[in-house]
């Protein structure tokens, strides 16, 4: 168990696409992490992440905190709020909290407990479920 990037030279601070910071099983980590590379989590984090990349939550994987990132996969669970331009739920991933991106994708038996605010690609504008209403009446008049 540990936590680890997998470069030979950890000091660089230019990485490729392929670089991975893992928090493996039966790891906790406690704090904050900025990260410019995919972060992949199978053990347990408490607090805030911030990754230029993607950041997965294996199926052993938790998360209590805020997670902002360009993707969010979830296999494990999350409770806290997420940022991104894309989250996939993937069968047996839990997030109980909230989201905020221009995809959400919730496969068979994943689960969202919590509110979704969904991003449009066209405008940096923000569209919440509860603010859209139809007044139905003014619908069927205009029908008729």
């Amino acid at each position: 168990m540990g936590f680890f990037n997998n470069s030979n030279k950890s000091y660089q601070s230019s990485r490729s696409d392929s670089s991975t910071t893992i928090i493996t099983s039966g790891t906790k980590i406690i704090g904050d992490i900025n990260l410019s590379c995919n972060l992949y989590i199978d053990g347990c984090f408490v607090g805030n992440i911030n990754s230029e990349k993607e950041v997965n939550i294996g199926k052993n994987g938790k998360v209590k905190g805020e997670i902002t990132a360009q993707r969010v996969i979830v296999q494990g669970l999350i409770e806290g709020s997420i940022c991104a331009s894309r989250v996939d739920i993937k069968e047996k991933g839990k997030i109980t909290g909230s989201i905020e991106s221009e995809e959400l994708v919730i496969e068979a038996k994943g689960i969202f407990e919590g509110n979704s605010l969904v991003k449009t690609n066209l405008s940096e504008e923000t569209l919440k479920s509860e603010d859209i209403k139809i007044d139905l009446d003014k619908v069927e008049e205009e029908k008729i």
